[in-house]
């Protein structure tokens, strides 16, 4: 009979063996199940990352196209009228009210028609042109010197002749 308790005991003990590797089977199917359901999300997330990564990329880009739009449309409000096509003309009636817009003005133009005995004088200065007409004085050269003068800019940027616009 001692053999017989002993063989209960054997089987007994491979039949616990047996539920441990079962159960570590059913463990190991578990963990590799989630596994794969990890290494699934890591690699969306990777998939994302690059995803964030060309987007991030494409922010740069526009960011930069923006700064650049912006610096063009800076330097083109700065820029001279000519240089933009953009003209306004004001017609001033008054010398003083012509004096107070036209002073440092980047050009200022003259003409004489000495039929009606009148000057134009044409200003340039941020984009406009101002004008002004009235009787002339007789000297050009000191009609000149008195433009530059009274508008407070150099007489090498007084000319006779007229501003146009075309």
């Amino acid at each position: 009979m001692s053999k017989t308790p002993m063989k209960y005991e054997a089987l007994d003990a491979l039949d616990s063996i047996t539920h441990a590797l079962k159960e570590h089977e059913n463990d190991l199917d578990r963990l590799v199940a989630e596994l794969g359901k990890t290494a699934k999300i890591l690699n969306e997330v990777g998939e994302r990352c690059e995803k964030i990564t060309k987007v991030e990329e494409r922010f740069s880009a526009i960011r930069a196209e923006v700064s650049n739009l912006i610096d063009s449309i800076s330097a083109l409000q700065e820029a001279p009228f000519y240089s933009r096509g953009l003209a306004v003309i004001i017609g001033c009636k008054e010398w003083e009210d012509f004096k107070n817009l036209s002073t440092n003005a980047e050009m200022v133009s003259f003409l004489i028609e000495e039929t009606e005995k009148v000057v134009q004088i044409d200003a340039l200065k941020k984009g406009k042109v101002l004008t002004f007409s009235g009787e002339f004085p007789q000297d050009t050269r000191l009609l000149k010197l008195w433009i530059s003068e009274e508008l407070k800019i150099p007489e090498k940027r007084v000319v006779e002749g007229a501003l146009r616009i075309e």
